[in-house]
């Protein structure tokens, strides 16, 4: 009975963590908004989540909005890291920091960027071992769903600056950023594109297209030094293509030795807002 009566005296006095307070004490993530998107357009929920500058609340400044894809991941990483910036890159300003969330990493569980990263239509080539062909290439609902819904929420909510909306993707969510900015290059300012995947639909980006002139819009592309070697290969075709020409943004394409597909994000954000903001 004694031995009884002890355990159930630990038990009630162990620390105890809530879903709640999990992140009370993370000082950088602990002020996220979150916001639980039903999808007009996508007729599916989105998870959004919002990292406002430490003295937003003690200004009237607008600030970059940086729109974060695959933000399952990104979103903590790269909000907390962007604190660290404003102590090191004096040139990088403070942004509103935007997570895209889908709440799982796996497609059974709601994760559609496969669809949503991807550019329509699914060639027949890529269609083999694929049990339904439609669940890609959904890149132009998607970039509907960021323009008028997340942007639009975003915009009429926290203290933004148009002139200055960033997007950033990872991988597929590269192409995605490489497909928004043949598509509408006006969207966003800048955008940060990191070991972009080319296929599907590669001929896209390489094709001879009349492009909108857009005398502000930026792009970086970051192709690693040990990426995957396809990826790495296509990335070198498509800068080359493009550096022979005249694109309608203002291109920076980078190779950062040492850096691997996944591994380098962080010092691809870092390169690239310095870039965007002048401070290369």
């Amino acid at each position: 009975m004694r031995f009884v009566l002890l355990f159930v005296i630990f038990w009630i006095s162990a620390p105890i963590a809530s879903a709640a307070d999990r992140l009370d004490h993370i000082s950088a993530l602990r002020d996220t908004d979150h916001i639980e998107m039903q999808s007009r357009t996508l007729q599916r929920s989105f998870h959004i989540y919002v990292r406002k500058p430490l003295d937003y609340d003690e200004t009237n400044a607008d600030y970059p909005a940086v729109y974060l894809l695959d933000g399952d991941i990104t979103y903590p990483i790269i909000a907390a890291y962007h604190y660290l910036l404003q102590y090191d890159e004096k040139t990088i300003p403070e942004a509103i920091i935007v997570g895209i969330s889908y709440g799982s990493f796996y497609p059974k569980n709601g994760n559609y960027r496969a669809t949503d990263y991807s550019t329509p239509p699914l060639p027949e080539e890529f269609r083999n071992g694929v049990d339904d062909g439609d669940v890609h290439g959904g890149a132009a609902a998607f970039q509907q769903f960021i323009k008028y819904e997340v942007i639009k929420h975003i915009e009429e909510n926290y203290r933004t600056d148009p002139s200055r909306r960033i997007l950033m993707g990872q991988s597929r969510g590269a192409h995605f950023a490489l497909y928004s900015a043949h598509t509408d290059p006006d969207l966003f300012w800048g955008r940060i594109a990191s070991n972009p995947s080319f296929e599907p639909n590669k001929d896209i980006f390489f094709a001879d297209e009349t492009l909108p002139d857009m005398n502000n819009a930026k792009l970086y592309v970051s192709s690693a030094e040990r990426d995957l070697p396809d990826l790495k290969s296509d990335a070198n075709a498509w800068a080359a293509r493009w550096e022979s020409d005249t694109p309608p943004w203002e291109l920076k394409f980078a190779e950062p030795a040492g850096e691997t597909h996944a591994a380098g994000i962080v010092r691809v954000y870092r390169d690239g807002m310095k870039w965007l903001f002048g401070g290369e």
